[in-house]
């Protein structure tokens, strides 16, 4: 039996259930959510989330092209992501993508820069540029996770990219189960590229990656933006799923760090003054 979410931080905040895209007129569409199993429906354009074991009607909203949902009263608003309001970009969704793992795993992953030579060779890196170089980390007055100054050699950083160079990444993990990256432009130098990854927990060893791309349309189309997203997320997928253990550990003492995983440590540090355990392994007192 699936272990049922008790941390506050996660039960009173809202999460991705569905992209709109995968949702037909009258049928419904089953999900889950920290171990509560969901039904999605809609109807003549209005939509409503269902909780299978007390049949409740559960708050819910739609941004982003996606359908959100708390599992109690929410503490603050869904995130908000000033590029999606800029004209000139692509805002795509990536696809949903299950994943056998931990959601806490997959943002850990999403941070990682160390993985880029070796899972994703010839696109976010290449051997013999392997070095992650030191970057700053701090925890932002908004309480968020931010890594800052990270760079890193690329041969193909994005479809728009003619030649590899050395990208600019801004790292923030927002919410537990959402982090979002900034990366350089190939065409407009002084502009980024906006990533965001939420993640929902299905349960504490599953979860659905949900990317929400807002790439600068100079150059390339949308439908570019969405395969090339899915193409290095289809090259993660097996990493993350072979990991051992599935669920993130919190205790610093678990997985030796090296200096290139500095936003890790703070990423898990982060949780554990949240009182996070959903999809963690707990550290020891």
């Amino acid at each position: 039996m699936a272990t049922r979410c008790v941390d506050r931080e996660l039960l009173n905040d809202w999460h991705i259930v569905a992209d709109q895209e995968s949702l037909s007129q009258d049928v419904p569409f089953s999900t889950r959510l920290l171990g509560v199993d969901l039904v999605v429906r809609k109807h003549s354009n209005k939509i409503e989330v269902v909780r299978n074991d007390t049949g409740d009607v559960l708050k819910s909203a739609e941004r982003y092209g996606f359908v959100w949902t708390c599992l109690d009263k929410p503490w603050r608003d869904i995130i908000y992501i000033p590029e999606a309001n800029e004209a000139d970009r692509h805002l795509v969704s990536g696809g949903s993508i299950a994943v056998k793992v931990s959601g806490l795993r997959a943002v850990e992953n999403f941070l990682d820069m160390g993985h880029f030579p070796f899972i994703h060779t010839g696109w976010l890196g290449e051997e013999p540029h392997t070095e992650v170089v030191p970057y700053k980390v701090e925890i932002t007055p908004q309480d968020e996770v931010l890594a800052t100054e990270c760079k890193f050699y690329q041969p193909i950083a994005s479809p728009t990219a003619k030649e590899g160079f050395v990208v600019e990444y801004i790292y923030k993990v927002i919410r537990p189960y959402t982090v979002a990256l900034y990366k350089s432009n190939p065409i407009q130098k002084g502009r980024l590229d906006v990533i965001t990854l939420f993640v929902q927990p299905v349960d504490e060893e599953n979860c659905v990656a949900h990317p929400y791309l807002c790439y600068l349309k100079e150059g390339m189309d949308a439908a570019t933006v969405r395969s090339f997203m899915q193409l290095i997320f289809a090259q993660d997928k097996p990493i993350l799923e072979n990991q051992v253990p599935k669920r993130l550990p919190l205790d610093p003492r678990a997985e030796t760090p090296i200096r290139a995983d500095a936003v890790s440590v703070s990423y898990r540090r982060w949780l554990r003054d949240r009182a996070v355990t959903y999809g963690a392994i707990p550290a020891q007192i």
